[in-house]
């Protein structure tokens, strides 16, 4: 049950629920944007637990092969490239994963573009 709470909340928190990010169906998703579909997070003490997948985590998506030992180098070299396309959420973990749990209830189709959805907390 332990190792079952730690992947929802570890995998959860990563992408559904950042209001930033778009959410993309077949027609319109492909690997760099979903690898940039991906957020960084800041778990305290976990993330050396984790071997830091949790505070290099789009650096993990945009070169899966990297050694865990070099994301932190590469996540400091790509901040600086991607600009405002890195994203990092600084919302506390167990705050983040009530805020999936309660606000992100559906999915709607973005009225300007096809094969693109946003998570929405009203219905």
């Amino acid at each position: 049950m332990n190792c079952n709470y730690f992947l929802d909340l570890f995998f959860y928190n990563f992408r559904n629920d950042f209001p930033d990010l778009p959410h993309y169906d077949s027609s319109e998703w492909d690997w760099l944007k979903g690898a940039l579909s991906t957020v960084d997070r800041d778990y305290g003490i976990l993330n050396k637990v984790f071997h830091n997948i949790t505070d290099t985590h789009v650096a993990h998506h945009l070169f899966n092969s990297i050694p865990h030992y070099h994301a932190m180098d590469a996540t400091k070299a790509i901040k600086t490239v991607l600009g405002d396309y890195y994203q990092f959420d600084d919302t506390p973990i167990f705050q983040a994963m009530w805020r999936s749990t309660t606000e992100c209830l559906y999915v709607e189709q973005d009225q300007t573009r096809k094969g693109v959805y946003w998570y929405r907390n009203k219905l």
